[in-house]
């Protein structure tokens, strides 16, 4: 295969295997491969490096070497160890009207640990002392090189691609506990990424439908374009607050239809399955699980 025909496939990253020791791989066309003798994972060093130009002419020459991946092995998440998850609150009108806030005039933000990220297939588990876990589906950015005071004109150029996201959120860790945000975003399991970054080139993050639905029933239905703040704003707008670094995330905010919004709420609960996509990132699906039955599976 040639090097034309490698730089026009919209290629995908993803990693497979063990939690915790996950492989990357590549996604070309249909065809899901295994691209370890590359010799490098999808973390900062890579992104900084323009390792995806790097494993696109890698692959020029290499893919027909490459394993295919199972359909039965696992996907992790496809960044591996971002320093940081930036979130962006009530960035879609419905969303802050259903949650009963004003529009906001700036973005609101706030982070979410590291330690949440898992793949986008794993259990969500409800956290110890949880009454009110809520979904929340999102397109996330991911940070290609080191970005501080960016102008919004230069922002493709500082943005590796797009992933999927779960912004699972516990209300009354977040409302009630302190009004910290964070506190109600943090819990393990609360940050599903993936199943695949989708490069830059291959998407308009200004024109994607998401959706969410539990149990089989559509709770989120909308469309990036109904974001307050679109994608190079808040890539110019955050960095001048902090220096991003290659591999980071930001996650964009959530349409109308979280539990928090109905009348009365509705949360989560062990058993429930959670299914979610946007439109060329592919779609992931978490089971519910309660935290006494992962303290029984460790025992």
């Amino acid at each position: 295969m040639d090097d034309k025909c490698i730089f026009d496939s919209k290629m995908k990253l993803f990693r497979f295997g063990e939690a915790g020791k996950e492989t990357p791989g590549v996604m070309l066309n249909d065809a899901k491969l295994d691209v370890s003798a590359f010799g490098e994972d999808y973390d900062e060093a890579f992104f900084e490096s323009d390792g995806i130009t790097r494993l696109k002419k890698w692959m020029a020459s290499n893919q027909n070497e490459c394993r295919v991946v199972g359909e039965n092995e696992r996907t992790g998440p496809p960044v591996f160890k971002p320093s940081k998850i930036v979130c962006v609150g009530l960035n879609y009108a419905g969303h802050a009207k259903e949650s009963g806030m004003d529009i906001p005039e700036e973005p609101i933000l706030f982070f979410k640990s590291t330690t949440s990220i898992v793949g986008p297939d794993d259990d969500l588990i409800i956290p110890n002392g949880s009454v009110k876990t809520d979904w929340e589906v999102e397109l996330a950015i991911v940070i290609g090189k080191r970005a501080s005071y960016v102008s919004e004109n230069a922002v493709l150029d500082f943005v590796a691609g797009y992933v999927l996201h779960n912004d699972y959120s516990e209300r009354a860790f977040q409302l009630e506990h302190g009004g910290q945000w964070v506190k109600g975003k943090s819990a393990d399991t609360f940050a599903p990424l993936g199943p695949v970054l989708v490069t830059k080139d291959s998407i308009d993050p200004g024109n994607l439908d998401l959706w969410l639905k539990v149990n089989g029933e559509t709770m989120q239905q909308s469309n990036t374009s109904d974001m307050v703040f679109d994608v190079g704003f808040l890539v110019s707008y955050i960095s001048r607050y902090m220096t991003l670094l290659a591999g980071d995330i930001i996650s964009t905010g959530t349409p109308f239809g979280v539990g928090l919004g109905f009348n009365p709420p509705r949360y989560l609960k062990p058993g429930d399955v959670v299914e979610l996509g946007v439109d060329g990132l592919g779609t992931s699906r978490q089971h519910v699980r309660s935290y006494e039955s992962t303290l029984q599976h460790a025992n």
